[in-house]
């Protein structure tokens, strides 16, 4: 039995009894979850260990890479600088870029990065994980290749190149690589315990990420399920692959990836996320205007993921730089709620109308890509408590 530490409300004892359960029945080795309703905590839990070897317990400042749930983040950047009448969203990407007008990319507006529509969910030319923490070349590379689809006709998940289109805008708009810009920007004057990258002066605060090796006989089957997957797709998942060994990696953690290696703690993802929720404000300051944040939910058209779209099996709308909960209420029965999964399980939510956050990490990586079965029993558990 796990011990969970923290405090959470009477009101929202489901919400620990679903974090213990995770631990109980769904495989959990180290978590926390925070729960804001109207930018108060009710629930700030955590509990497990550190490491697969179980010799460092999990600790209320535990710090842990959270994926792809860093690309809300990064959107949350692009939106502040459009904001405040910076970043044009419609404006071509080659007017800050002007590199990436070629190939016939010179009309993409910057709300396609957002929304995964620019038709560049990953590169044609092999591209290693070395190669990936190369800021400079990724975005030459990217700036060069034609796009994989008709840009805006579609949408298909830009899982390792989102970050470098978006954060290679911001960094053009304000002068300052992403991480940088979220630091002095964001979590700096707010006090809020996240980075794009880890400092190494963080590294004894980190969680090792636990990515289990597939189940005997699933490396042929694996094998067999890639080699019938589009070429867009491979391109958008495997290329170059990575996985929980890279992430424990000083090279990764020292990289700009802001589509990936975001570090937090769950109530640092809570915070920001909960910025959303709480319609651009966090405590009494004014972050985004409520109109930012109308604009950053707005659904850019349902469809078929052009990358997702047969490891999900269903249709879906991507607002502004974040997935839309819909109508199978992925992030809550509110169908306007919105959010980003991270690859292996962690989870941001906000929820403007019930003003509810969540943030979620975890270092046992699951298998599946969003909805993990650990993020339903939370969020099922919070909205029942309200």
């Amino acid at each position: 039995m796990v011990a969970v530490h923290g405090r959470c409300d009477e009101r929202f004892t489901a919400v620990r009894t679903a974090f213990e359960e995770n631990f109980r029945a769904r495989g959990e080795l180290g978590a926390a979850v925070t729960v804001l309703v109207g930018g108060e905590p009710v629930a700030d839990l955590w509990g497990g260990w550190a490491d697969p070897g179980r010799t460092r317990p999990w600790e209320r400042d535990t710090l842990v890479n959270v994926w792809s749930t860093t690309k809300g983040v990064t959107a949350l950047c692009a939106h502040l600088l459009a904001d405040r009448g910076l970043l044009d969203l419609d404006a071509p990407v080659a007017a800050y870029w002007p590199e990436f007008a070629a190939a016939g990319k010179e009309n993409i507006p910057v709300r396609d990065l957002l929304s995964h529509r620019a038709g560049l969910a990953g590169l044609r030319e092999p591209h290693s994980a070395a190669e990936l923490y190369d800021w400079k070349l990724t975005c030459d590379r990217l700036a060069a290749t034609e796009p994989w689809w008709e840009p805006g006709s579609a949408f298909g998940y830009h899982a390792l190149t989102y970050g470098f289109l978006v954060g290679e805008v911001i960094r053009r708009v304000s002068g300052r690589m992403p991480a940088a810009f979220l630091r002095e920007e964001l979590t700096g004057p707010l006090g809020i315990d996240f980075s794009i990258g880890l400092p190494e002066s963080e590294e004894h605060r980190v969680a090792e990420l636990l990515h289990e090796p597939a189940p005997a006989g699933a490396d042929s089957e694996q094998a067999r399920l890639l080699t019938a997957l589009p070429p867009v797709a491979l391109a958008a998942l495997g290329n170059p692959r990575v996985g929980g060994a890279h992430a424990n990696t000083p090279a990764w953690r020292r990289a700009d990836l802001p589509a990936l290696n975001g570090h937090g703690t769950a109530r640092a993802v809570a915070a920001l996320y909960g910025i959303w929720a709480g319609g651009g404000r966090y405590g009494d300051r004014e972050v985004l205007s409520p109109a930012a944040v109308a604009r950053a939910r707005q659904g850019q058209g349902p469809g078929q993921d052009l990358a997702l779209g047969q490891a999900l099996g269903r249709e879906m709308d991507v607002a502004l730089g974040l997935w839309l909960s819909g109508p199978h209420g992925s992030y809550g029965p509110n169908p306007l709620a919105f959010g980003h999964d991270g690859f292996g399980g962690s989870f941001g939510l906000a929820d403007p109308e019930s003003g509810v956050a969540i943030g979620y990490v975890m270092n046992r990586m699951g298998a599946h890509i969003m909805d993990d079965p650990r993020k339903t029993a939370l969020i099922e558990a919070v909205y029942a408590s309200l």
